[in-house]
């Protein structure tokens, strides 16, 4: 069966290349394959795509049993190989369990949450925002011992890898505003209290169901401060949002004052980690421009801040 007959997404098929290139090119190519394979393997009966693809195949099914599970293929690489082990690390904390797994060829079986909706179906701003921080609290985790995970400097590699991409100049994203997020990961790096972070915890990837509440799903994996696990959040279902730099505000505002969080230290985070966001969507071929627009307003609330504790002094 071919791409055009799995009926998949363009956009799915556009992030897929410009991620992974010839490799994903080989792995859309082989998919109807590995989804045959895997049904059959694991005695499935699959239902079909979950609505959101993005850079794995998500699909429902069902087992031998006719429970509800979930099976996720992806790229045979290093980063599946890390979310299967994330995954684990958190033992179904607050968090999906895995039922079974072949991360050496890209594939992982999990349970299916049910209903299964995500924190985006909720209306009030407040109520998201809570249910996120709970969320947030009960899946802290220590780093764990003799199991080696990338970290946020690691990622941070991806702000040198710009700057390369534009050698003689011409950059869509200042070279300053780089070197600036470049400073503020080696800010945080110095104060230690590093953890296991979830790395991509926003609003898709919390998930509710019955009899557990709200449950995180699809892990990054990677070591840093805790503040770096807020931003995927913050920067997410803003700009469509009427006064989405107010909206920024409350959010961080919240966390704030739930988590007792040094606000200057996570608005050097969200600048951090949303222009290195936005750096990967260059390089990946995807968008990137919202996700800038968000830094400029953190940098923004960083200079007020900074103004409020410092009296007339601005931050730079």
């Amino acid at each position: 069966m071919s791409t055009k007959r799995l009926d998949l997404p363009e956009d799915f098929i556009r992030k897929i290349t410009g991620a992974f290139g010839e490799a994903g090119e080989k792995w859309l190519a082989g998919l109807e394959g590995q989804i045959r394979h895997y049904s059959e393997k694991w005695n499935l009966v699959i239902e079909g795509p979950v609505p959101n693809l993005s850079y794995n195949y998500v699909t429902k099914a069902k087992d031998i049993k006719g429970t509800p599970v979930i099976l996720k293929l992806g790229v045979a690489n290093g980063e599946f190989k890390n979310e299967v082990r994330a995954v684990k690390a958190y033992k179904g904390n607050s968090f999906v369990k895995l039922l079974v797994e072949d991360a050496e060829n890209g594939a992982m079986l999990l349970e299916r949450l049910l209903p299964g909706h995500n924190l985006s179906t909720l209306e009030d701003e407040e109520q998201v925002t809570r249910e996120y921080i709970n969320v947030w609290r009960k899946i802290r985790t220590p780093i764990p011992a003799g199991v080696n995970f990338p970290s946020v400097k690691d990622w941070a590699s991806g702000l040198d890898r710009y700057k390369a991409m534009f050698p003689e100049g011409g950059e869509p994203i200042p070279f300053e505003a780089v070197d600036t997020a470049a400073s503020f990961f080696k800010e945080l790096a110095g104060l230690g209290e590093e953890q296991l972070l979830h790395g991509d915890l926003h609003h898709e990837n919390i998930l509710y169901a019955e009899g557990r509440g709200w449950v995180a799903i699809d892990p990054k994996g990677v070591i840093g401060h805790p503040y770096f696990d807020i931003i995927s959040f913050l920067v997410n279902y803003v700009n469509e949002k009427p006064n989405p730099k107010e909206l920024l505000k409350l959010r961080i505002d919240l966390i704030c004052n739930e988590v007792s969080m040094d606000r200057k230290l996570l608005l050097k985070a969200a600048v951090s980690l949303s222009t290195l966001y936005a750096c990967w969507g260059i390089e990946d071929k995807t968008d990137w421009k919202d996700t800038y627009q968000c830094m400029i307003w953190f940098k923004e609330l960083l200079e007020e801040t900074a103004c409020e504790l410092d009296g007339n002094k601005v931050y730079k």
